[in-house]
């Protein structure tokens, strides 16, 4: 009895680090890498190289066949009490990731920032961008005749 319950504490840290990495990571291209790389675009067609679309796409392929083939091979070799502790850790990271995806909170903007920078033909964008200055992002897109702005208004951190 002790063992498993040990394989499930173990099954439930599995399901918590498999959500992490790899969920997580599907959730930041779909809720926040896609929408602003599609803000980019609507301003001015070649803000944000092709490169970025692509970039992202096979980051979504990549993680998903990883995500559904570890999820499958859990399904397949453990039996339901350690699949329910696989899935009650995987929700509980849900449950703490879900308000912070998105673009309008301030470290995944940063994230895109980070991840993107290098497919933005500007100089002075690609560095504003690279330093994370929402400031001087918004300043540059001005300068470049650009009404508007990718840059998200910020949720308030308690």
């Amino acid at each position: 009895m002790e063992v498993k319950i040990m394989y499930g504490a173990g099954l439930f840290f599995l399901g918590w680090l498999w959500f992490y990495l790899f969920m997580r990571q599907i959730l930041f291209n779909v809720f926040t890498a896609f929408p602003l790389i599609r803000k980019m675009n609507a301003l001015q067609k070649d803000l944000i190289a092709v490169g970025a679309v692509r970039y992202t796409v096979v980051s979504l392929i990549v993680c998903l066949l990883i995500a559904a083939g570890l999820l499958a091979l859990m399904i397949w070799l453990c039996p339901v009490y350690m699949e329910i502790s696989f899935a009650v850790g995987a929700l509980l990271c849900l449950l703490l990731l879900i308000r912070q995806i998105g673009p309008s909170n301030r470290p995944m903007f940063d994230t895109f920032c980070t991840a993107y920078y290098r497919f933005v033909p500007d100089d002075e964008l690609r560095t504003a961008m690279y330093n994370k200055k929402t400031g001087q992002i918004k300043i540059r897109l001005r300068a470049m005749g650009l009404e508007g702005s990718f840059v998200p208004e910020f949720k308030k951190e308690k």
